[in-house]
């Protein structure tokens, strides 16, 4: 990294002008991704439900719910010609192409297609289109013409629920962009104390966002990308972004200030220690960050998958211009980065004599010892113990709701209360008595007896209400007969659930086979999906983080430490979700309708990101550790520097970080809410109590076996690991060279005895 750093401040204009052509072109690009996103996508090609849908897709064509239009009059009744015609005139105008099927009371006099009252009746319109893509076209061709004259009109079902979380997605991104990015550029400045370095995460962030848009549009030539992806590329984009920034800009204002002169020569210097030190690190961040990311790649849901794509690309793209566009517009500006700056802070040649009189006259001993993070540092090694198991009861206190979980799948409830496929189902729910769920089973083979005979088992199952035989064929020369089960109740909650895996029960008719699908039967068959693979993916993270901890820093025991520890601050991040979300609290001030459960896939997305931006701020910290543990190899002392020197970046970091957060919990999809929530939640927690303390503690405890390694290990780590190979590193305390290794420096030459201020 410092040959990349000398490379970048030699060719300053040139990287410079390069990066932004290459800018200008991905964002000129990566703009038109929006009309080539996907909906959905939650479902499991492999399950037992999925494989119903697209044999019923094929055996049974135009029986898809896509769409349930009401159509209601205060006056007339559905036995009213004048309804009759409105409603047949309307659906008789809908464009054929786009259309594949509608079923209506006058078509079929089902009973549940009408209101009590007879005022209204509901219509089940079938999209045309065998591909996810092809209904969303549809519908977006059929939306506006659905209203019948002199009718009220509602529309939902699953493609106008879409339809809805798409135009709240878009309204979403631009307010949080609306409210975080303000205030992200008011903090920079205070954090900073200049324009130019002010407007350095901001400029970054749009680089990681616009580059990430034109990467996730390359994909989706290859495979469906959802629409949520874009979510998670604006929010991880700017998030990372900001924090490698603030890393890059203040370790680069750091090596400048040391620098004799400001001067071309100096500037190159400070470039070329600030990506040894800081690119260094951030490098290291964005792999951890993106192999977490990727092992979302695991699970089969598109969904996930879709997030994993745009995941790893914004944190690709953030850590290539933190480390090519940044250092070459640090490069061309040098001490211009303090143009602007503000009445608190003062000039650079100032900050310069007054870093350069410390050092001379107090040392580090002084940071070291009276530095207010490093005081907390040594107070909490005082007592790590203490500080230890206080701190592991609190967090697995604040995770233990979680243990409680239910989960479920997506609904209309994830929209606001004001969106109209949300109010289309509550106006369902209120006119056709009360809210219902279905299954559908496709029969293949068995006479009709037989299936009779099974339709009359699946209806003494205790919750069902009805059994409708609706409708039998051959197909691929086999017989096919599709039934479709009812029962009251909401479809994701738990009893709905049981209730599904009881049909699945039933024995099937002699000689055949029995699918069964639906949205409950979507609900089962994710929830066991991400189970079985969950594991796996713990796994890939889990080895993936060990490896790339050991090359950063030689050691095996910090690696395992902090699996253990990021483990128990996003499961007390969890357990916060559990408690607001799943059981309801906070609402009313949060502005949301708990559905009782806890989406299952929000989880499983939240611990990829969590796990990932935890190792950002814990690389940034060992990093600074390391340093001082190579040149003084005193553990106590490491351990209270490194806190010392990165307590306020990772604080400014985690603060930024959160406003972009903030921002999404801002969001009116339940999901995407509780992601924000649980996100910001974890990033506090580990950026207060995790760094601050727990991180001292267990380095206290551990001492001098915070660096082990086995011997073969750490020969091959003396040889290829990456070290940050610091000016401070040439000498030890007393400045006599030394050399060192994954067990500390060889013979450290006396470390003075530090006495932690009281």
């Amino acid at each position: 990294m410092e040959s990349w750093g000398a490379f970048v401040a030699r060719r300053s204009w040139a990287v410079l002008v390069a990066g932004i052509v290459v800018v200008l072109a991905a964002a000129a690009y990566g703009i038109g991704v929006f009309g080539h996103l996907a909906n959905g996508g939650f479902d499991d090609p492999a399950t037992d439900s999925a494989k119903e849908l697209v044999l019923e897709q094929a055996a049974f064509p135009g029986r898809d719910t896509d769409l349930v239009v009401v159509y209601a009059s205060p006056t007339l009744t559905v036995q009213d010609p004048a309804f009759e015609q409105a409603v047949t005139r309307t659906l008789g105008a809908l464009p054929r192409p786009d259309v594949a099927a509608t079923t209506t009371w006058w078509s079929t006099r089902a009973p549940d297609l009408v209101s009590g009252d007879r005022h209204a009746t509901r219509v089940v319109v079938t999209l045309a289109g065998a591909t996810q893509d092809a209904k969303s076209d549809n519908w977006e061709a059929v939306k506006d013409d659905l209203r019948a004259p002199g009718l009220a009109t509602s529309v939902g079902g699953k493609w106008a629920v879409f339809g809805d979380v798409n135009e709240q997605v878009s309204h979403d991104i631009a307010r949080a962009e609306s409210i975080s990015m303000p205030i992200v550029f008011v903090l920079s400045l205070l954090i900073f104390g200049s324009l130019a370095s002010a407007l350095m995460p901001t400029l970054v962030g749009g680089i990681a966002v616009m580059g990430a848009f034109a990467v996730v549009r390359l994909v989706t030539g290859i495979t469906d990308v959802s629409v949520f992806s874009i979510n998670v590329i604006t929010l991880l984009g700017m998030g990372l972004a900001i924090d490698y920034a603030l890393f890059v800009v203040s370790r680069f204002r750091e090596e400048l200030a040391t620098q004799p002169d400001e001067s071309r020569a100096s500037v190159a210097a400070a470039i070329s220690r600030t990506m040894a030190t800081a690119g260094r690190t951030v490098l290291f961040s964005g792999l951890i960050v993106a192999a977490s990311l990727a092992s979302l790649l695991i699970f089969p849901q598109n969904f996930l998958r879709s997030m994993g794509y745009g995941g790893v690309a914004a944190v690709l793209v953030a850590m290539a211009a933190a480390l090519t566009i940044l250092p070459a517009l640090l490069g061309v500006l040098g001490p211009r980065i303090e143009l602007g700056r503000m009445p608190w802070r003062r000039g650079t040649r100032a900050h310069r004599a007054d870093a350069q009189a410390l050092q001379e006259v107090h040392g580090t001993d002084r940071e070291v010892v009276h530095g207010a993070w490093a005081r907390v540092a040594h107070s909490v090694m005082r007592r790590p113990v203490v500080f230890l198991v206080v701190i592991v009861v609190g967090l697995l206190a604040l995770g233990s709701p979680f243990t409680q979980a239910r989960w479920g799948s997506v609904d209309e409830r994830v929209l606001p209360a004001s969106s109209p496929s949300r109010q289309a189902a509550e106006l369902q729910a209120d006119l056709f008595g009360g809210e219902t769920s279905s299954a559908s089973l496709v029969v293949t083979g068995g006479d009709p007896t037989a299936v009779s005979a099974y339709a009359a088992q699946l209806g003494r199952v205790d919750g069902v209400t009805a059994v409708q035989p609706t409708g039998r064929t051959t197909y691929e020369g086999q017989a096919r007969t599709l039934l479709r089960v009812t029962w009251p109740g909401n479809g994701q909650s738990a009893a709905s659930q049981d209730l599904v895996r009881e049909l699945r029960a039933v024995a099937a008719p002699a000689g055949s086979t029995v699918r069964v699908g639906g949205a409950t039967a979507d609900a089962v068959d994710l929830v066991d999906s991400i189970g079985a693979r969950l594991p796996w993916m713990a796994l890939t993270v889990a080895v993936v983080m060990l490896v790339l901890l050991f090359v950063a820093f030689g050691s095996v025991v910090l690696p395992l430490k902090a699996i253990v520890m990021n483990a128990v601050s996003i499961g007390a991040s969890f357990g916060v979700v559990t408690w607001i979300f799943q059981e309801g609290h906070l609402a009313g001030l949060l502005g949301f309708t708990s559905p009782g459960y806890l989406d299952v896939t929000q989880p499983i997305l939240m611990l990829a990101i969590l796990f990932g931006l935890s190792m950002d701020y814990e690389v940034f910290l060992l990093s600074r550790i390391r340093e001082e543990w190579d040149r003084t190899g005193d553990n106590t002392r490491a351990v209270a520097a490194g806190v010392q020197r990165s307590g306020r970046i990772i604080t400014s970091a985690a603060l930024l970080l959160a406003v972009v957060i903030g921002g999404f919990a801002t969001s009116g999809i339940v999901f995407l809410k509780m992601i924000g929530v649980g996100m910001l939640v974890a990033v506090l927690i580990d950026a207060t109590v995790v760094r601050a303390l727990l991180v001292p503690a267990t380095m206290r405890l551990l001492g001098r076996a915070n660096w082990w390694a086995p011997a073969p290990l750490a020969r091959w780590w003396e040889r290829h690991g990456h070290r940050e190979e610091t000016r401070a590193a040439a000498t030890d305390a007393t400045g006599t060279s030394g050399t060192s290794g994954t067990s500390g420096p060889s013979e450290p030459a006396e470390p003075p005895v530090l006495q932690p201020a009281g």
